[in-house]
């Protein structure tokens, strides 16, 4: 936990659904707890931690929830006037910014959405910051988009690097891509749930992450782990009943108990092979609250300290 918190940007990945927003939560309630002052960027507009904290409309702002916790909606559209409005003081920026054609180019352009958002989260990261607030963060958690837009997102400073090849845009992309791709400073935590499809997409990002940006993953947690409640041999006795006890309700709570001893065995499978790719990994188990709480964040906070200690 310790060498993961004291990196300046850890990036949370992971295909949809498998609460990449939960664990980048958990992960800065940790850090804030240890005395770091953090930040949680979300991308695309999901504000859902400020929901948890009963806060609403936080967008484009740099909003503290709770002690040393803050969390950003970073809008690309927004990053990327912030960006040009430092490139290009005064009047002249704003017309370019409302001219027609460049706005089209933006729109076109593939990876312009991708390098302003992920630009903004390393000027977030930056210990002397030169764009927006003056704040300065210990850690900046970034709750990136799904898999492969994530990895594209990580991918566009030395795309556009590429492109660019000279200038202010060349140089601001390699120093954006250099802070990545620095282990020291840049840390990456992939989230699976222990499922086939999502247990083989994090093995292949996790590959595909080392093939074309030569970046390891950092921590590897396996979110929604059922508890294991009965022994295979429990298990049997159970199946053994077979309904002859007389009660639809009994019934009922067998066949539940028997799916979700199933359930967990098939997890089970799908962990091991994980831990046979890629590893050690950490679980947090399975809250069967409809929508987490703030209670159930902190809960998930413990367990990632106690794992990753």
């Amino acid at each position: 936990m310790s060498v993961l918190l004291d990196k300046r940007l850890v990036v949370v990945m992971g295909k949809g659904g498998v609460g990449r927003t939960t664990v980048a939560a958990a992960l800065g309630l940790a850090a804030a707890r240890a005395g770091k002052r953090v930040m949680i960027a979300e991308v695309a507009q999901q504000e859902r931690l400020s929901r948890v904290f009963r806060r609403e409309g936080v967008g484009y702002s740099e909003t503290e929830l709770a002690d040393n916790f803050y969390v950003m909606s970073v809008d690309p559209q927004h990053a990327l006037d912030e960006y040009l409005g430092r490139q290009i003081p005064g009047p002249l920026s704003g017309a370019l910014l409302h001219n027609r054609i460049f706005e089209y180019f933006v729109a076109a352009a593939p990876g312009v959405r991708e390098l302003t958002t992920i630009g903004k989260v390393w000027e977030l990261a930056q210990l002397d910051r030169k764009y927006g607030s003056t704040a300065r963060y210990d850690l900046v958690i970034l709750d990136a988009p799904a898999s492969g837009h994530g990895l594209a997102m990580l991918q566009s400073p030395r795309t556009f690097g590429e492109i660019a090849r000279v200038g202010p845009i060349r140089r601001r992309a390699d120093m954006i891509h250099e802070f990545l791709s620095d282990p020291a400073r840049t840390g990456v935590v992939s989230v699976a749930l222990p499922q086939e499809m999502p247990v083989s997409e994090t093995i292949e990002f996790r590959d595909r992450l080392h093939a074309e940006m030569d970046i390891d993953v950092d921590a590897v947690i396996v979110n929604q782990l059922l508890p294991e409640r009965f022994t295979i041999e429990e298990a049997e006795q159970i199946e053994a009943v077979n309904g002859d006890h007389g009660s639809d309700d009994v019934a009922a709570a067998l066949r539940a108990a028997i799916s979700e001893h199933r359930h967990a065995r098939t997890q089970r499978t799908q962990l091991r092979r994980l831990k046979k790719e890629v590893g050690e990994v950490v679980t947090l188990p399975y809250l069967w609250d409809p929508e987490l709480a703030l209670e159930d964040y902190e809960r998930l906070a413990d367990e990632l300290e106690r794992k990753l200690a």
